[in-house]
């Protein structure tokens, strides 16, 4: 393992309470949540945390969130929440949940969507998949700033990027919907174009989105030269 992601890994444990220390708006649909744990772990960019909701009758909801975090921060996890209209967890994050409530969660999960210090490294979003992207980029820009690494951005509007302000020189945003008039970057969907702008010869790819954007973008990389063994993917679905 690189030295820049040899954090201490444990299994992860059982739920716990963890506090909401702060709440920022990333877009008008998107939230990022600062959670402290009382038994925090360092994870490695690419994890995931579990979500619990228990009404007093005692039904719950569970969701996973990408942790957007680097693990440089110690004591603390960042979830970036998107609020999806029937989604149980994710609107009672946004319209419920506020600064110094406590949240159950559980984690960190998974194994092979992680970055480990590899090098170069293509990152593709699209949407929120952008999430567990960002802990890797951020990351990286705390320990090995050297190392090279894109990210290419899909998303619908200006409005709808999340991240915006610190995105900088590292990503390639291009969006699908709308753009403003004083818009330089490039729009409609990623294309093999795009995707050869920000390639490498070696490396892998990390590809976060939706099922059909995980699909047509993984096609694309595979078009371009990226074998099947480079690209490692995370799929989300519309349950929240």
């Amino acid at each position: 393992m690189s030295a820049l992601t040899a954090v201490e890994q444990r299994a992860p444990g059982g739920w716990q309470i963890a506090t909401v220390e702060a709440i920022r708006v990333e877009t008008p649909r998107v939230k990022s949540y600062r959670l402290r744990p009382p038994l925090w772990m360092p994870h490695l960019p690419g994890q995931h945390y579990e979500v619990r909701l228990t009404a007093p009758d005692g039904y719950t909801a569970q969701r996973s969130y990408s942790v957007a975090s680097s693990p440089l921060e110690e004591g603390v996890v960042e979830l970036t929440v998107d609020r999806l209209d029937d989604g149980e967890v994710s609107t009672y994050f946004h319209d419920v949940l506020v600064e110094g409530d406590q949240v159950e969660v559980r984690g960190p999960f998974a194994s092979y969507f992680v970055w480990r210090g590899e090098s170069p490294t293509l990152l593709v979003g699209g949407g929120s998949g952008v999430v567990p992207l960002m802990s890797m980029l951020r990351h990286r820009r705390l320990t090995a700033l050297e190392l090279p690494m894109r990210l290419l951005y899909s998303a619908r509007s200006a409005e709808d990027v999340i991240y915006a302000d610190e995105l900088g020189a590292d990503a390639v945003v291009t969006l699908t919907r709308s753009a403003p008039p004083d818009w330089n970057g490039p729009t409609g969907r990623i294309d093999a174009e795009l995707v050869a702008r920000v390639a490498y010869d070696s490396g892998p790819a990390f590809v976060c989105g939706t099922d059909p954007f995980v699909e047509a973008a993984t096609a694309l990389l595979l078009a371009a030269g990226y074998s099947p063994e480079r690209v490692r993917t995370e799929r989300f679905g519309p349950t929240g």
